[in-house]
């Protein structure tokens, strides 16, 4: 099984099989624009716009299962990044990452790469690579800033 299984919503509400990003480096994180941890989408995007035209993407799930973290409507989720933030990276309708209501692409995930002491996603912008063909290569903590990723990334994309 890979990531390209799975179908997830857009914030527009529109259907969208992963399949659309086979053959494509991918980095999947869960976001929310209120969270401290915010100014992170500058750095994704900085990735996005760097590696891009390489085969790299940035899929942003935003969740509010944080502290409420994440209020934006999924209407407003994109406007709002790009104006606050600068995202042109896809940002996704909101989704429950940890729980009984866990969307499946989460699950997944978490099933893939565990974290280190649990499973669960800990907090807001917790980042999972994804390889060419839809295998979760590596996670990283919600501490983890996007530059740090950047060789890890590299790697994915000359294989």
């Amino acid at each position: 099984m890979s990531i390209h299984e799975f179908t997830v919503k857009k914030s527009n509400g529109e259907e969208q099989s992963l399949e659309a990003y086979k053959g494509r480096v991918l980095l999947i994180v869960n976001t929310a624009t209120k969270c401290g941890l915010a100014p992170q989408f500058e750095g994704l995007e900085e990735l996005y716009q760097r590696y891009r035209d390489q085969g790299f993407d940035v899929l942003g799930f935003p969740s509010n299962q944080f502290m409420n973290q994440e209020p934006v409507e999924d209407s407003d989720m994109t406007k709002t990044c790009k104006i606050n933030f600068g995202v042109n990276f896809p940002l996704f309708a909101k989704i429950d990452v940890n729980g009984s209501n866990a969307h499946p692409l989460y699950t997944f995930l978490k099933k893939e790469q565990k974290g280190v002491l649990s499973s669960e996603i800990k907090w807001n912008f917790t980042k999972f690579l994804v390889d060419r063909q839809g295998n979760v290569v590596k996670r990283y903590g919600p501490q983890v800033k996007p530059e740090k990723i950047e060789d890890d990334i590299k790697k994915q994309l000359q294989v």
